[in-house]
């Protein structure tokens, strides 16, 4: 048998916010998931048994149970001050968000992935190629030739189009 779970609790008014959150419309899936984790948590459900009926592992259980575990004093403390709702209900989306998360800072600026976006958009004539379309090698050169960009290689002007031709399909079907 492995490590019993941290015990969580879980005022009434939390609960209350908890479950809106989990049926608003507007809440995201990632956060109605956590909110039922919490819920759950408090009933003593294990790790297990949320994870089974959730369909999620018991980790991803686990870091939610314990990050609400470690809010809550500072939510019974927050809740003393008698916050409006709203103020409250602000909290508890802070307490369930992700954490800033590691890794390197993006290569390229928005402006610069808009820039060579609309490199693209240009006849390659204008820029003097002797060729009817753009390549990413092409694109490539050409937008560190214009100074957007200090380096890039065409398969990262190819992503950066791609991406955009992928937003455009998405948002003229639906």
């Amino acid at each position: 048998m492995g490590k019993k779970a941290v015990t969580v609790g879980v005022s009434e008014r939390q609960r209350g916010l908890l479950e809106g959150l989990c049926r608003a419309a507007g809440t995201s899936q990632q956060l109605a998931e956590r909110c039922r984790i919490v819920l759950l948590s408090a009933e003593d459900e294990t790790n297990e048994e949320q994870g089974a009926e959730l369909g999620i592992d018991r980790q991803r259980v686990r870091r939610w149970r314990g990050r609400w575990a470690e809010a809550e004093a500072s939510l019974a403390d927050a809740e003393r001050e008698k916050p409006s709702d709203k103020d409250l209900l602000a909290l508890l989306r802070r307490v369930l968000s992700d954490e800033p998360r590691a890794g390197a800072p993006p290569k390229f600026t928005p402006e610069q992935v808009a820039e060579i976006i609309a490199l693209a958009c240009e006849p390659p004539g204008e820029s003097g190629l002797p060729v009817s379309h753009w390549t990413p090698p092409e694109l490539a050169r050409e937008a560190i030739k214009r100074g957007i960009v200090q380096t890039i290689s065409p398969r990262q002007v190819d992503r950066f189009l791609a991406r955009r031709t992928f937003d455009r399909t998405r948002a003229s079907i639906g």
